[in-house]
């Protein structure tokens, strides 16, 4: 979870991300959306592919990147659950309890 917590602290990941939650896109495509060197964003991609956000396929000499939302969804689902007090409580809710 601290992999995907660190990827997702920087703003040029997030909107990688953000591209990639349209449609599959090469590094070269990624690369013209920002005003940052093409290593840089290498640098990022790999961040990305670290924490299994994203994944990279080689097609000829182009790597083509997907979202993999999966990881997202599971992680936050996993950060939500620890603020779930009942859960962390133990005790159940109980509507038509009186005080």
């Amino acid at each position: 979870m601290t992999t995907v917590f660190k990827a997702l602290s920087d703003d040029t990941r997030r909107q990688i991300l953000k591209l990639l939650a349209n449609g599959d896109m090469t590094a070269k495509e990624i690369s013209e959306n920002f005003t940052i060197s093409k290593p840089a964003i290498s640098k990022h991609l790999d961040i990305l592919k670290e924490a299994r956000l994203v994944t990279g396929e080689r097609t000829g000499m182009s790597v083509t990147y997907s979202l993999n939302a999966s990881v997202l969804q599971t992680t936050l689902g996993t950060f939500l659950e620890f603020f779930d007090t009942n859960k962390s409580t133990g005790k159940e809710e109980n509507e038509n309890e009186t005080i």
